[in-house]
């Protein structure tokens, strides 16, 4: 199986030599718009495609606004500090994640809480977060408490993982249940949808990532997305150092952070967005033929879950056991076809073992088990 599964990748990637996990592809304007941009001088955070890209990424998403950054990590620690995120906090998020997710947390000095996932969206279970906030904090003055610590719980960070969107809508009402903050990771979802709504737009805000392994890709880059017109401006000031607008005096109000996208990358990102549902048409059909390989299998590919339509990042199989993962990673990337497990758990991590996890068999069961496989756009 392992050997057909090999031959069936180049088979679609149409080569013998090495496949990666995912490469971007660059068929449209990203070179004209880099040329244009370093005629025009506006090489950094200022200039027409910074703007242009949180234009058409509000468009395409259907947020209001749309806030580039640097990188999706940044984009979500800003987010956090603008969520009201503070040292010594509680933030709930999942032990199944990139470690973007809980490093950001900790840029605040706040500590990540980890509930468990659902095997169906690899995402947070709601299950298990309403029981964690219905059995372990109280409200006091409005504000969720964990009881246990007294300390405060002022956000939940949900991730789409790997482009599959997890249940975000009972999230969101278990969320706004508790006082709690809702901030998406939807750094994998751009092209991905709940219930006919764009991933990152259900909560307070909502983060992407245009990293080089991404669906597109500026390089670096992330963005925020929400349709608070208060929190747009908040997040457009502290990302550009928290200066105060003025033709050519220096005032800055707040400790702000040098987190804006350079306009060299938005040129690279405009020109990805333009091809976008090209790319993600692409993936899709890739994702499709996997399915028909693996219908037979004792191999699990998974699939979009139900009420989503994902944009299949990067594609996932599911095998009998840690043994079985560890032997099929073995002879598919020595036969040149790249595979990956999925993240080591963030609770088993040096810097998060003492957080508090409720609850994570379905993240055990995933470890042990999940793969990704290549999953790049095709190119014929």
């Amino acid at each position: 199986m392992y050997s057909k599964f090999v031959e069936f990748v180049k088979s679609i990637y149409k080569t013998n030599d090495f496949v990666p996990l995912h490469a971007p592809v660059f068929n449209g304007n990203e070179k004209k718009y880099l040329l244009d941009c370093i005629d025009s001088t506006f090489v950094s955070s200022v200039g027409q495609y910074v703007n242009d890209v949180e234009i058409k990424l509000a468009e395409y998403t259907g947020a209001k606004y749309a806030v580039v950054t640097s990188n999706g990590t940044s984009a979500l620690h800003v987010a956090l500090v603008v969520a009201g995120v503070k040292q010594n906090d509680l933030v709930i998020t999942q032990p199944l994640s990139f470690i973007a997710t809980c490093n950001a947390i900790s840029y605040i000095g706040a500590q990540p809480l980890f509930v468990d996932i659902d095997l169906e969206t690899l995402g947070m279970c709601p299950d298990s977060l309403s029981r964690f906030l219905e059995q372990e904090t109280k409200k006091e003055n409005g504000v969720c408490i964990h009881t246990n610590t007294g300390k405060r719980i002022t956000a939940c960070v949900p991730m789409h993982t790997f482009g599959f969107p997890c249940k975000i809508d009972e999230i969101e009402s278990i969320c706004k249940k508790h006082n709690v903050t809702l901030v998406e990771d939807a750094a994998e979802s751009i092209g991905s949808y709940y219930k006919g709504k764009h991933t990152g737009t259900f909560g307070a805000m909502g983060v992407l990532s245009f990293n080089g392994n991404k669906t597109i890709t500026s390089g670096g880059g992330g963005a925020i997305l929400t349709n608070d017109e208060k929190l747009a401006k908040r997040l457009k000031h502290l990302t550009t150092q928290a200066k105060v607008p003025h033709a050519w005096d220096f005032v800055h109000d707040e400790v702000g952070y040098n987190y804006r996208m350079p306009n060299i990358n938005a040129a690279l990102a405009l020109a990805q967005i333009e091809q976008l549902d090209g790319f993600l048409e692409s993936k899709r059909k890739v994702a499709e033929r996997y399915i028909e390989f693996f219908k037979n299998s004792e191999i699990k590919f998974i699939t979009e879950p139900k009420n989503s339509k994902s944009n299949y990042w990067l594609s996932a199989i599911l095998l009998n056991d840690s043994k079985h993962r560890d032997e099929f990673l073995k002879f598919t990337n020595e036969n040149k076809v790249m595979t990956r497990p999925v993240w080591r758990l963030m609770n088993k991590l040096e810097m998060f073992k003492n957080c508090i996890v409720f609850e994570g068999t379905n993240a055990q069961y995933i470890e042990d088990r999940l793969v990704n496989i290549p999953s790049s756009v095709t190119q014929n």
